[in-house]
């Protein structure tokens, strides 16, 4: 098991030789826990938490891990996809897919206030979450992808972490937690990723709210206007690993929010949303810096966005820092 401290003079995890004496120790710590015929649960949403959490499991235990993946139609284009890619085909993980994106948007339908919202698609990837857990029997332990700074946040009174996820009682007192990279900062948890095997794409993700591509639509959620989104994002991500910006810049992302304005399409008129391109630098999230993209980037996403996302007849550019402005618009 590991450490319940990180140790004041611990190294930061910063070379592969590093990586892999890590995960030599975890494989060792979580056998010690487990045991030799334990199976562990493990909530996978893709994200590099519990990505790299779910790769060291496997390397340690194989198929004993049991993965639930609950897709709610609020991920961005391709990433359910690479979850089974990447941890069926390729990890051959035991894994579970849930398909629950008619069950989130309907819980969605006509609301528009945004905790309220969030509210929602939490306290419902719970209840899908335990409704799977109710269906398995035989396992005793809880993989948890939570990391050092989510430990300091809980200690602050900034976060609540380290607590089986919000689950029910009657799941989560069936469960011992297993942290495997709860002494990891984000950086190191990137490297034990990459030394894993794991893709570049998956270990390098980009930060991303809990609700998704939720926040990213503001007001209603409507199918339409999540998929211009969806879309809009996807082209976003594809330009900026084109020209050189994919991890340079700390996060970039789309919004279409709820309100139309009029345009030309095929010179006819036409009455569709705004799509609002953001793109941000920060160290500690407290102050945001925007990035200042080049000209013919940007006419290049004008060109693509309006003419390749139905809904979408305009692109706007929101280089507003923080504060006065925050990350997500909602």
């Amino acid at each position: 098991m590991a450490a319940d401290r990180r140790p004041d003079d611990m190294a930061r995890i910063n070379t592969p030789e590093l990586a892999q004496a890590f995960i030599n120790e975890q494989i060792e710590a979580i056998n010690a826990q487990v045991g030799p015929e334990g199976k562990v649960l493990l909530a996978l949403s893709g994200g590099v938490d519990s990505s790299v959490c779910a790769a060291l499991l496997i390397k340690a235990i194989g198929d004993r891990l049991v993965c639930v993946h609950v897709n709610h139609g609020l991920l961005r284009k391709g990433e359910p996809e690479q979850v089974i890619r990447v941890f069926k085909e390729e990890l051959k993980a035991n894994l579970i897919y849930v398909d629950a994106v008619d069950r989130f948007l309907d819980k969605l339908a006509g609301v528009t206030d945004p905790e309220q919202k969030r509210h929602i698609i939490g306290e419902e990837f719970i209840d899908v979450f335990a409704e799977e857990a109710r269906k398995l029997e035989g396992i005793a332990f809880l993989g948890q992808g939570t990391i050092w700074p989510d430990i300091l946040e809980s200690e602050a009174g900034i976060k609540a972490h380290h607590n089986a996820g919000g689950l029910p009682a009657d799941i989560a007192d069936r469960f011992e937690l297993v942290e495997p990279v709860k002494i990891l900062f984000k950086d190191e948890v990137r490297m034990v990723g990459r030394e894993l095997g794991l893709p570049d794409s998956m270990v390098n993700r980009q930060p991303f709210p809990g609700p998704g591509l939720g926040v990213r639509c503001p007001g209603a959620i409507t199918r339409d206007r999540l998929e211009a989104v969806r879309e809009s994002d996807a082209i976003l991500r594809e330009e900026f690993a084109k020209w050189g910006l994919e991890g340079k810049v700390w996060q970039y992302f789309t919004v279409v929010p709820d309100f139309k304005s009029t345009g030309i399409t095929d010179g006819k008129r036409t009455f569709q949303w705004p799509c609002i391109i953001r793109a941000i630098n920060t160290t500690d999230v407290v102050e945001v810096t925007v990035e200042h993209l080049p000209a013919e980037l940007i006419d290049l996403l004008v060109n693509r966005i309006t003419s390749e996302v139905p809904g979408i007849n305009r692109v706007l550019v929101d280089y507003t820092p923080k504060p006065p402005a925050t990350v997500e618009y909602e």
